[in-house]
């Protein structure tokens, strides 16, 4: 079995966290801070580190960094703030964690017991996960206890697609249904890959982008702030029924279901109680059905990302066998392979590529003078 290194302060937590892998057959070691964390990252080499944000000596977030840089390691976060402070936990998805739960709160001993499954499901998840390293400079994220401000790179970052965003051609506003949709489902390492492809789109992208990224309600409002701030495309959160409008990122709001609907002539985008019979939410499967209802499968694209289980593949596959055309993330660039294989494994995929290259094959497919 997978070795697991729990890193926090708290001699409780690592005793109630270390009893759940053990009874699950892991092989567990412990840390009380991170200093302690990164030497035995270092010297017992675990497959997968969960880890508290709020420690003395050594923050969480700083030692994430330095996790990453001396040997990467799939990272999940455990603390009380990955529930208060989603921009935080971003932060830390940005570095290179490939997951997060929220730390048990309450009287901890029953609260461990409500996220075991979860615990077990997202560590054998990680196992598997390949985490990539980003400097916290590239990553526009705060490293060490002292740091309250974005490091200069990352003010160029944000500066560059608040340029971008003034300077370029708005797309031309239309009355009824756009000439096309880009669909893309994404769950574990997900916020780390759209920083990878949403920025790279420019603000003159033609078709409107809607995203279902698997995350709760408590944290799609600050994802969606964070890649407005990258973007040189609109970002919003789907909390209420919206246009659906070309030069816009559409992010499913946690704990519904984003849908493609009609009002009035015009498409528009709403949300809606999770879907009875679907595990995850907002369900990628939901979103790519309710678009095609509305326009033909040669006016939608679907992009399938990391992710663990097969969310999106059923749907997707279906748009591709209707004409239209799909994107499964290559396992050389996925943290998990789970929900591309999935595509590809039911003949959806129309191309199989890096994180990397979609950006440019989106362009591609919906060129912006077309």
């Amino acid at each position: 079995m997978p070795k697991v290194l729990v890193v926090d302060d708290s001699a409780l937590m690592r005793r109630l966290v270390s009893n759940v892998l053990t009874e699950a057959g892991y092989e567990v070691d412990t840390a009380r801070n991170g200093a302690e964390g990164i030497e035995r990252v270092t010297d017992w080499q675990p497959d997968v580190v969960t880890l508290d944000v709020n420690m003395p000596e050594m923050d969480g977030l700083t030692a994430l960094s330095l996790i990453m840089q001396a040997r990467p390691t799939p990272v999940i976060m455990l603390s009380s703030l990955t529930e208060q402070g989603a921009r935080v936990t971003l932060e830390a998805l940005a570095l290179g964690a490939v997951d997060y739960i929220p730390k048990p709160g309450g009287t901890i001993s029953l609260s461990v017991d409500d996220v075991a499954d979860q615990l077990l499901q997202k560590v054998r998840a990680a196992s598997r996960a390949r985490p990539r390293y980003r400097a916290a400079a590239e990553a526009g994220t705060r490293s060490g206890p002292s740091a309250t401000a974005a490091r200069p790179a990352s003010a160029q970052r944000l500066a560059a697609a608040a340029v971008a965003r003034a300077r370029a051609p708005a797309p031309p506003a239309r009355v009824g249904r756009p000439e096309g949709l880009v669909l893309v489902g994404v769950s574990t390492g997900g916020p780390r890959t759209l920083e990878d492809i949403l920025p790279a789109l420019p603000a003159d992208f033609p078709w409107p982008v809607l995203v279902a990224q698997h995350m709760p309600a408590n944290f799609t409002t600050a994802f969606a702030r964070r890649m407005d701030s990258l973007c040189a495309l609109r970002v919003r959160e789907c909390s209420s029924a919206l246009p659906v409008e070309p030069g816009t990122i559409y992010i499913a709001q946690g704990g519904t279901d984003m849908v493609v609907s009609e009002y009035l002539g015009r498409l528009t985008v709403k949300p809606r109680p999770e879907t009875p019979g679907h595990p995850w939410h907002p369900s990628v499967d939901v979103m790519v059905e309710s678009a095609l209802q509305h326009l033909p499968a040669a006016q939608l694209i679907g992009v399938q990302l990391t992710g663990m289980g097969n969310d999106g593949a059923r749907a997707m596959a279906q748009l591709k066998r209707g004409g239209g055309r799909t994107i499964a993330e290559s396992e050389r660039s996925a943290v998990v392979f789970g929900m591309p294989q999935e595509l590809i494994a039911a003949d959806g995929a129309t191309l199989v590529l890096d994180a990397q290259a979609v950006a440019r094959q989106l362009m591609l497919w919906a060129p912006a003078h077309a």
